[in-house]
This record gives C-alpha cells, sequence and structure tokens, in this order.
C-alpha cells in the first residue's frame, strides 16, 4: 500500500476511535465549558488581528477552505476581522483571484480602519447591514454570479431565529463538497449562566436551527468526521456538508 494511503487509512480510523471515545469527548465538553467561561478564545490573533476562535475550529476551518479551494468565502459577523484576515490569507496561498465577503450590521470605524490596512484587504469585501436583510443578500448574490466553488461562515447572532434564517438564505450559494459552517453550536450543551448578556442559549441556538434546517433539507448533513477529529469545537454539529 503506498505508505500515504496508509497513514491517512489509518487517521480515519483513528478519528472513528475517538469519534467512539465518551470518556474523552466528556473532557472535551468539560473544557468547552470552562473555557468559555474563561474567554480563553479570545487570546489568539491571525496575522495581527483578533480571530476569537478556538485553535481547533481555525484548523478545521483550515482544512476545509484548503481542500475546496473556493473562489468565494462568505462570512456573517466581523467583530476585529481576525477570521477575515485567516480567510483572505488561505485564499492567498491558494492563488487565483478567490475573494471573501464578511457581513456585519456594526463594522466599527476602528476595526474597518486595522481591517483595511491590512496586506490581506485586496482580497475582502465588508458589507455593513444585518446578514438576512434583503438589500445585504442581493449585494452577495452579486458578488457569487459566476463563483464555482463557495464556502460560508455563520458567526453572527446566535439565536435560533437568525441561524436557521441565514441557514436558508446562503446555503443555496454552497456547492456539492463544499461547507456551511454554523458557528457556537456549543450553545446548546452549556450550563445555564455560562452564556451572559445574549439571548440564546439551551434550546434557542444554533444548534436548534441546524437540527430543523437539516430536517428540510437533505442535500445536507453535518460531517461528524469533524467533530471527532476536533472533540475541542465550538461547532460541534455545525460543520453542515453539501452531499448533492
Amino acid at each position: 500500500m503506498d505508505l500515504i494511503k496508509q497513514f491517512e487509512k489509518e487517521r480515519e480510523e483513528n478519528i472513528r476511535r475517538l469519534g467512539r471515545n465518551k470518556k474523552l469527548k466528556k473532557l472535551a465538553l468539560r473544557f468547552m465549558i470552562e473555557s468559555l467561561r474563561a474567554k480563553y478564545s479570545y487570546n489568539f490573533s491571525w496575522l495581527g488581528r483578533p480571530i476569537i476562535q478556538h485553535p481547533q475550529d481555525i484548523m478545521a476551518m483550515q482544512e476545509i477552505i484548503w481542500k475546496a479551494k473556493p473562489d468565494l468565502i462568505v462570512e456573517t459577523g466581523i467583530a476585529y476581522g481576525g477570521s477575515l484576515i485567516f480567510s483572505a490569507s488561505m485564499l492567498e496561498l491558494i492563488g487565483g483571484k478567490g475573494r471573501v465577503v464578511g457581513i456585519d450590521i456594526d463594522i466599527r470605524k476602528h476595526n474597518r480602519r486595522e481591517i483595511e490596512k491590512h496586506p490581506m484587504f485586496k482580497r475582502i469585501t465588508m458589507i455593513e447591514g444585518s446578514s438576512v436583510d434583503k438589500k445585504v443578500i442581493d449585494k452577495v448574490k452579486k458578488l457569487a454570479r459566476g463563483k464555482k466553488r463557495v464556502v460560508v461562515f455563520l458567526d453572527s447572532n446566535h439565536s435560533h431565529a437568525h441561524v436557521l434564517r441565514e441557514l436558508e438564505l446562503y446555503s443555496p450559494y454552497v456547492t456539492k463538497g463544499s461547507y456551511i459552517v454554523a458557528g457556537d453550536t456549543i450553545a446548546e450543551y452549556l450550563p445555564r449562566g455560562v452564556i451572559v448578556n445574549r439571548p440564546w442559549g439551551p434550546g434557542n441556538s444554533p444548534a436548534t436551527a441546524v437540527k430543523e434546517f437539516l430536517k428540510k433539507h437533505k442535500n445536507f448533513v453535518a460531517d461528524r468526521n469533524v467533530d471527532n477529529k476536533l472533540l475541542i469545537t465550538a461547532a460541534p454539529g455545525g460543520f453542515l456538508k453539501r452531499i448533492r
């Protein structure tokens, strides 16, 4: 057997074993709970901009982008812009003319200024407005015209209604074999009190939105292999792959 194929097969088998390891999964959830309480994800930057993601999820995003090689990445939720810079830098490595579209209801001046002066801004378009507003969707539709491979990352308002609406609106742009990722599905599995000053939480979360979305859209599945390889992730069950 080819040594590379042998390694890949062994890795796949290990990922399946991890998926069955209840003890390790329990420990991973415990870490997620405590790390969120400690604002652990706020500690990291990508090429100088805060990214506010767990490193494991950044690794998963890297794998998705490298494999899909999209010519368009759509992101809802900009914050400090680290994720936009990350996606743009991945497209820079891939080559070609790929672009990132970032959408946020409030792009603060200091964040816009830092993003716009970054070397990776040449691949970024920012749209201010609600990710579910028709005017915003029309702009995305125009930017997506003619694109062959599209990836979508959802990381804005995490309430059930908003995420479900985002999934309905943005999933049509996702191409076969690519992904739409619903961030912070972990909110469904956290004890009361971990999430404060937010309207979402258990019973009203991205996870409940994903569950409802998948009932109606059989062309998407939750890629549990991603969950099993990461174990520590803010998006369990949220990596949705288009299979047809």
